[in-house]
């Protein structure tokens, strides 16, 4: 697997095409790296020259700003800021909705101007463009509900990408009652993701995953990390993770192409 830093780049007098930011969750959680090296394959295959900041990226700082720490956040903004405007970046590309949103909407104002796309933009370009061709007919008559990232969906009114991309592995896309506009939040966004939930009847991921269920799917597909977790979570709480699994759109993609 080639993975590039943008201090190789500069070592050799180059500039990637992109820069893929790989974001906390991506970096340290066990399950989530698996969704960042399932993207790598498909930027490798595509024949994508991208590159990592490594050990120069640091959070962005979208959890300190949603839990009320402005100061925090805009110190490790800023960090960001004088790396990315270092190396002259101009695009990036990030698996993480909550970066995607930080970087795209609240950098520009502290100095950090980027076209910013999600990982499915990045694919649906892709495949458009006739970079990424796909020919996997793994799950060809599977079902599949998509869960809308919050900071995805209703945050950047991106609905389409995500759907568009799913159909290219000729599995039946089914959709939840609650979607797009309407999509239920999986419980893990605004810092929710690193606290206990406040006392009540339901978890709102068991809520969440309860209308996933109700469309009879196979797998539940998620865009986000985040909401990775909290649906397997709800799916596990349901106790059907021997028969509905749940994966990112770029494992699906990558299982599809046996990459």
């Amino acid at each position: 697997m080639i993975v590039k830093t943008m201090e190789d780049f500069m070592a050799e007098g180059k500039k990637p095409e992109v820069l893929f930011w790989v974001g906390s969750a991506g970096s340290f959680d066990d399950r989530a790296k698996k969704i960042t090296k399932a993207f790598v394959k498909i930027l490798n295959k595509a024949n994508v020259d991208f590159a990592v900041l490594g050990t120069e990226e640091s959070c962005t700082g979208d959890v300190a700003k949603r839990a009320g720490n402005e100061f925090l956040f805009q110190m490790q903004a800023l960090m960001n800021i004088e790396v990315l405007n270092a190396y002259e970046i101009n695009k990036i590309v990030t698996c993480d909705p909550h970066s995607f949103n930080c970087l795209k909407n609240e950098y520009p104002s502290l100095g950090g101007n980027y076209e910013v796309l999600h990982h499915t933009q990045f694919i649906q370009e892709l495949i458009k463009s006739g970079r990424l061709t796909l020919k996997g007919n793994l799950y060809k008559g599977k079902r599949i509900t998509f869960h809308d990232p919050c900071y995805l969906g209703r945050a950047n009114s991106e609905y389409d990408a995500p759907r568009e991309v799913l159909k290219s592995t000729n599995a039946s896309i089914v959709e939840m009652k609650r979607h797009k506009l309407n999509a239920l939040c999986c419980g893990a966004g605004g810092a929710q993701m690193f606290k206990e939930p406040e006392k009540g009847d339901k978890d709102i991921n068991v809520l969440r995953t309860e209308d996933a269920l109700k469309t009879n799917p196979n797998i539940i597909a998620t865009g986000c990390p985040y909401c990775n977790t909290m649906m397997t979570d709800g799916v596990k709480a349901k106790e059907k993770e021997a028969e509905i699994s749940v994966l990112d759109i770029a494992e699906l993609i990558a299982n599809s192409e046996e990459l």
